[in-house]
């Protein structure tokens, strides 16, 4: 089952992507809908208004989630590439949810006068379905709704000024997110193609079974300091490839398209 958070004329809606319509479920966006235990039941059975799948407007999935946890460093090749070691814990950071855009919205370079230093990162995003505290095995893999397509553009001059990454992190309307959760069973492993274009040339291109924290093992370190709620997203980290680490460095400009793709999972298109 895919789920998503499209536009209407009057409000955001939460709908179920079918192959000939996208129903909507009654519910404001997906993370509205996630915060109903009986969710997988009640977006199967949703009949709703229908829409033509070929037109939506996406949202961003969740359009308002209690939390936004990035991961920092967590693919070996990505690791390689900027020199560092291996972490033996994740490297967190937030975002806030003004940072997030629909699969398909511009990215919002920051003024040139304020940064010209703005990098892709393609990521596999983890969303939350139920909530729990210091879950282990089992049921940090059972809190896991689905999957999800995002891109951590990151403003790489202030992400460094400190040791803090937050500040090149959470610039606002940066970040797509989208288009689908794609609902998944507990124990699924992620394991998926990922990639990254700009302007049609192959940038990034790895696979998620190369994450050093996979989403289980996320969710079990994330929860022991935090109450994971519905609809909170978890970025995990994006490998080998970004702009920054190239030599000579390479960085978006304004016009250029960036194309997000996790294969089984969807597909992020963003103009700058």
């Amino acid at each position: 089952m895919r789920l998503a958070t499209i536009r209407t004329p009057d409000r955001t809606r939460a709908v179920r992507i079918d192959d000939d319509a996208a129903v909507e479920t009654g519910h404001a966006d997906v993370g509205d809908l996630l915060r109903r235990p009986d969710w997988k039941a009640v977006a199967a059975a949703a009949d709703g208004a229908s829409h033509d799948p070929a037109g939506l407007d996406y949202a961003t999935l969740v359009t308002t989630p209690d939390k936004v946890i990035c991961v920092g460093l967590n693919y070996l090749d990505h690791i390689a590439e900027t020199g560092n070691a291996r972490p033996t814990h994740p490297t967190l950071f937030p975002k806030f949810a003004n940072s997030l855009i629909g699969a398909n919205d511009p990215i919002v370079l920051p003024r040139d006068d304020e940064s010209t230093r703005v990098d892709w990162e393609a990521e596999l995003g983890v969303v939350i379905g139920s909530a729990v505290r210091r879950a282990t095995g089992d049921e940090a893999a059972a809190a896991i709704a689905g999957y999800t397509v995002c891109n951590d553009v990151s403003v790489r001059d202030f992400q460094y000024h400190t040791t803090q990454f937050m500040a090149g992190k959470a610039w606002d309307q940066s970040t797509p997110v989208g288009p689908h959760l794609v609902v998944t069973e507990p124990g699924e492993p992620a394991h998926f193609p990922i990639r990254c274009e700009v302007d049609g040339e192959l940038m990034q291109s790895s696979n998620t079974r190369e994450l050093c924290f996979d989403p289980v093992a996320l969710i079990e370190h994330i929860s022991i300091f935090t109450t994971l709620e519905p609809g909170d997203l978890i970025i995990t980290g994006t490998p080998s490839g970004v702009g920054h680490a190239r030599d000579p460095e390479v960085f978006l400009r304004r016009g250029q398209t960036v194309v997000t793709t996790i294969d089984g999972v969807g597909e992020c298109r963003n103009v700058c």
